[in-house]
């Protein structure tokens, strides 16, 4: 049973010097977040590595024993570049070796499209002692070694890989949010988020500010574990705004 008290965190490396040049755009941080945010762990820090043995393997080393989990995004296909299982082996002081049944699964997923050649047994590789995470999209699974979940880059079979994860992980309770929005300067109300905050010790208050038709607003998200708490947090918030003479929305702007 999931502890309410406890909060449980993830950390989570983004690896290819294609993110880091900008010729592609990362989708699976935001992906990863949301869904460790259902599971009651908070996802507390991300790093965007290059394709570089030692920055990964710094990287894993340095997240790994700060966090109850690590996640990797990339690295782990066919070509000559997808080197994380190397640089995660080498961090966990490993040897690399064919997982026998992620062999298997590529051999039956290649079967009818040209068979398992070199190139393509690159993706059994896995640090000695590794679990596999199944992948129903292209046959090629995850990674899971001690704490540690290596994942692919391309965002929708990551998606395949969380599904296959999905209640697998201890964590503590969700964490809820509600939004209010408001056509006001943060700066204004600054004060009112303070107290509200403060009066409230089991949420935590973020302010969004935004420029938008003319105009200066912004959106305040309101987010606990405890669901009494925040909505009587949401509350004290809408009074403040309304008392102040301050047009807010429930939801958000």
């Amino acid at each position: 049973m999931a502890d309410p008290q406890r909060i449980w965190t993830a950390a989570l490396i983004v690896i290819g010097d294609e993110i880091l040049s900008g010729r592609t755009h990362d989708k699976n941080i935001a992906q990863v977040a949301g869904w460790l945010q259902v599971q009651g762990i908070r996802l507390m820090e991300v790093r965007v590595v290059s394709d570089s043995m030692d920055r990964i393997a710094e990287a894993v080393n340095a997240l790994r024993t700060e966090h109850d989990y690590l996640f990797t995004t990339g690295g782990i296909g066919p070509t000559h570049d997808d080197i994380t299982v190397d640089a995660v082996a080498a961090a966990l002081g490993l040897p690399v070796t064919i997982h026998p049944e992620a062999q298997a699964m590529l051999e039956a997923y290649y079967a009818d499209r040209g068979g398992v050649n070199e190139a393509r047994l690159r993706m059994a590789r896995v640090p000695q002692g590794a679990d596999l995470i199944p992948n129903r999209m292209s046959g090629a699974p995850g990674i899971r070694i001690h704490n540690i979940f290596l994942m692919a880059g391309v965002p929708h079979i990551t998606a395949q890989m969380l599904d296959a994860l999905t209640g697998t992980l201890e964590g503590g309770a969700p964490l809820l949010a509600e939004t209010v929005g408001c056509w006001v300067a943060e700066s204004e109300v600054a004060d009112l988020l303070r107290e509200v905050e403060q009066a409230h010790l089991d949420c935590q208050i973020g302010s969004y500010p935004f420029f938008r038709e003319g105009k200066v607003g912004a959106n305040f998200v309101v987010r606990s574990t405890d669901r009494d708490d925040l909505q009587s947090a949401v509350h004290s918030l809408c009074d403040g705004l309304g008392t102040a003479g301050y047009d807010f929305t429930p939801g958000g702007i």
